[in-house]
């Protein structure tokens, strides 16, 4: 890590770090880059008085500041631009339809390094050896990125609204790439905000980009779950308001001690079915005994002698049986 260079920042001077963290030497300074910032604002000037000197339109840009540097230190991309051609170098939109831009899209991973913008800040994001690195003047150090990683930080950067260019042609030779690809880097801690050193405001704990994409299915799992948990708790919830509702209870009373008259009622049927049995197979064997007598027999004794008579046919059955 110590083999790639990396500036802090200085007031505004965010273009200036981000191409010399690009070219990965000292190559630029802020003279360098108002020299260029000039030379756009003489084409300008000479394209504009094609219209004519004395036009309105030509007194006006005459009397509107520069677009491509300001007091601060800031550059614009017309500038970047200009001194990365230097270094035959060209900087394609990220969202183009540039072919280069689409396959960027795709697998950004196959590039060579990305410029981003967002609010005249300037920054780099470059991979040395065969890993990736944010080069971004604000931090105390270059962060490691990995290769899974760096799909989410440029989604996540578009989404805040920074414009993204890819760096296209061959970049210079650096110590820092020969011997990142000898012996990769392997970060400990994450570095910080210049913002945050300055005020003495702790840092977020580090985590490490190799482990983004278990951390996000981990997060998805944990979600799911926590989801189907609420959801049974509802439909138990849902259960219990339901079996307490006053009109659900009687409505189940009312049911339950309609099919136990039913029940009673059918009991009472088979009973007398039985009854009416007995009597009929009592009779033959009444007939020569008194009428006296039957008047006196109540329901129940005639149902006693008809339960002996039938165990006396099972046993004289079985005799039979034994003897054949």
């Amino acid at each position: 890590m110590e083999a790639i260079f990396h500036e802090k920042q200085e007031g505004s001077l965010c273009a200036q770090h981000c191409l010399n963290a690009l070219l990965q030497g000292e190559l630029f300074t802020a003279v360098d880059l108002a020299t260029l910032a000039e030379r756009l604002d003489e084409a300008e000037k000479q394209h504009m008085a094609e219209g004519g000197e004395n036009s309105e339109e030509y007194r006006q840009f005459l009397q509107q500041p520069s677009t491509n540097m300001d007091d601060s230190g800031f550059f614009s991309v017309q500038v970047i631009a200009s001194a990365l051609r230097v270094w035959s170098l060209e900087l394609i939109p990220f969202r183009s339809q540039d072919p280069i831009a689409i396959a960027a899209k795709v697998n950004p991973k196959n590039q060579k390094a990305f410029i981003c913008n967002y609010r005249e800040h300037w920054f780099t994001v470059r991979k040395l050896g065969d890993q990736w690195f944010n080069l971004n003047s604000l931090l105390t150090g270059p962060e490691l990125i990995s290769d899974t990683y760096l799909v989410m930080f440029l989604t996540q950067l578009e989404q805040e609204g920074y414009a993204i260019f890819i760096v296209n042609g061959i970049l210079p030779e650096c110590e820092a790439d020969v011997l990142l690809r000898l012996m990769p880097a392997v970060q400990t801690v994450k570095p910080r905000l210049l913002s945050e050193v300055r005020k003495g405001t702790a840092s977020r704990p580090y985590t490490n980009p190799e482990s983004e994409d278990e951390q996000l299915q981990a997060a998805l799992k944990l979600s799911l779950e926590a989801e189907s948990l609420e959801c049974a708790s509802e439909a138990l919830e849902d259960e219990r308001t339901e079996v307490a509702h006053p009109d659900d209870i009687r409505t189940k009373r009312l049911a339950f001690f309609g099919m136990k008259k039913e029940d009673e009622a059918e009991n009472k049927l088979c009973l007398d079915v039985d009854v009416a049995k007995a009597q009929s197979s009592l009779l033959p064997s009444v007939n020569n005994a008194d009428s006296s007598d039957k008047a006196d027999m109540t329901e129940e004794e005639m149902l006693q002698i008809a339960i002996k008579m039938s165990m006396s046919d099972e046993v004289n059955n079985s005799s039979n049986s034994s003897t054949s």
